[in-house]
């Protein structure tokens, strides 16, 4: 048994390493094809998008591995059926049970493994990796401005400048500042260099030897008493003009399109968090939601006659005079005139108004806690579905390469490809009917694995009994369901 725990385990180790490696590069490429722009013609040195390539690919494994599990068990056991070793190992009395009993302890590790590394170690890299993201993109400021080219990536701006030198400073500059909408500045210096500001938030040109043009809007037309037009504000622009030796110009860079405002904002984040971090965020975005509730309600009780007034009848025995008296105040609807009627009715509108807009608001900020409180349980639940659907799918792969018996990289390829996709969209419909309240964040998470569960106790089922897959005996065996054949009668 020793030996076939040894051979077992060697069969598999190999072609799951290749697998792995394969899927992790086919991973870490669409990565770069998605940020290529941040990271090519930057000046970035190779340390840096090495260490980025390290969280990259730390974030990656979690991926990577269903992939690299589906495809080597179809591998292993394709291998073993194709040259008659699974056979020779059920003729001599071993089950398929047993056979993968060795695979199937490494595959429990390695689930158990890959929780403990989601859990603790993939918060890390996302942070790191997204953290240096965020300095390629700033790096991306200093490169937008094109020589000879107008650049309007930044909202509201248009700058140019005729040549860039190899020390970052520039020649030739334009800046044509249309933020203000009833006025346009036009800045022109003859060299200048360009400089970020610390938080982010703003450029700032130091430039020499140059002028500002300011050009207002025109006037509108006004007219005198007997309806003429007056001409002398008709069409009336007002420019002014001026030099500089030396001038500090500052940009805002609010519209400029960056995923983040600060590397520290998105610590927090929920795919930063390890499930005892958004165990802990969840009760605390629990308590937010029912004060806010209560405080909704409270506001909403004070401000109600109805509340006003039953409140007011629990008062003490000294205040009941004063209830009678303000009782006799009251007005009545019958006894108003029609003005009066209008008045009331436009003043109870205009409250039921404001009260409809009050309770929109704070439902849309209790909707807005309510989503982001169902990411925080999706990335909770996504850690537990990642080390089950490494383990399902393990048992989907090994009888399904005992049943088609291939092995290599032809036929099982292919096989793998099709349930990874099958479970790659699984995964997507489950988050999108999270995301569009269908299904509760639990229901969302495990979608996949519930679906692939059966299927795997189906092809384990099959591939032990030796029983084609497309088989009506197979399902009725499964399910214990007796067959009736019907007896032919001979003539």
């Amino acid at each position: 048994m020793k030996r076939l725990t040894v051979f077992s385990i060697r069969s598999f180790i190999g072609p799951f390493i290749v697998t792995f490696a394969i899927a992790m590069f086919i991973l870490i490429m669409q990565f770069f094809w998605k940020y290529i722009d941040d990271l090519m013609g930057k000046g970035i040195e190779t340390i840096y998008i090495l260490e980025l390539l390290f969280y990259v690919s730390a974030s990656l494994i979690p991926l990577a591995l269903p992939l690299a599990m589906l495809l080597s068990s179809i591998m292993t056991l394709g291998n073993l059926a194709e040259f008659n070793e699974l056979t020779a190992l059920k003729s001599s009395g071993l089950s398929l049970y047993r056979i993968l009993r060795p695979l199937t302890v490494i595959v429990l590790i390695l689930a158990f493994s890959t929780f403990l590394f989601a859990n603790y170690v993939i918060p890390v890299a996302n942070y790191k990796w997204r953290s240096l993201i965020y300095d390629f993109q700033n790096t991306k400021i200093a490169s937008i401005i094109v020589p000879g080219v107008y650049t309007k990536e930044i909202d509201g701006y248009a700058i140019k400048a005729n040549k860039k030198n190899a020390d970052g400073s520039m020649e030739g500059i334009t800046i044509h500042d249309k933020t203000k909408p009833n006025e346009l500045k036009i800045v022109k210096a003859k060299k200048g260099t360009l400089y970020k500001s610390d938080n982010g938030k703003y450029l700032f040109f130091n430039l020499k030897n140059g002028i500002i043009v300011e050009e207002l809007a025109t006037y509108p037309p006004t007219f005198d008493g007997q309806g003429n037009r007056n001409p002398d504000t008709f069409e009336k622009r007002e420019t002014r003009r001026s030099t500089f030796d030396e001038a500090t110009y500052k940009v805002d860079l609010i519209g400029f399109t960056m995923d983040r405002g600060d590397d520290e904002s998105f610590k927090d984040d929920y795919e930063m968090l390890t499930v005892f971090q958004i165990h802990d965020a969840l009760d605390s975005m629990k308590r937010k939601i029912g004060s806010t509730m209560n405080g909704f309600v409270a506001s909403t009780e004070n401000s109600h006659e109805y509340f006003q007034a039953t409140n007011y009848r629990k008062l003490a025995d000294s205040l009941r005079q004063e209830e009678a008296d303000t009782a006799s105040t009251r007005l009545i609807v019958d006894e108003m005139t029609a003005s009066e009627k209008r008045m009331v009715y436009e003043a109870a509108i205009l409250k039921i108004d404001n009260r409809i807009n009050s309770m929109s608001v704070q439902f849309q900020y209790l909707d807005a806690l309510n989503r982001n409180s169902n990411r925080y349980w999706v990335e909770f639940h996504r850690k537990f579905a990642l080390t089950y659907a490494i383990v399902v799918l393990f048992f989907v792969g090994a009888p399904l390469g005992a049943i088609v018996r291939k092995g290599g990289f032809g036929a099982p390829v292919v096989i793998a490809a099709l349930l990874f996709m099958l479970y790659f969209i699984l995964i997507t419909i489950g988050e999108s009917l999270v995301e569009s309240d269908a299904l509760t964040p639990f229901w969302g998470m495990w979608f996949s694995s519930v679906v692939l569960t059966p299927i795997a106790i189906f092809l384990m089922y099959a591939a032990a009994n030796d029983l084609p897959i497309a088989s009506k005996e197979t399902w009725a065996k499964l399910f214990r369901i007796r067959s009736f054949k019907r007896k032919k009668t001979q003539a």
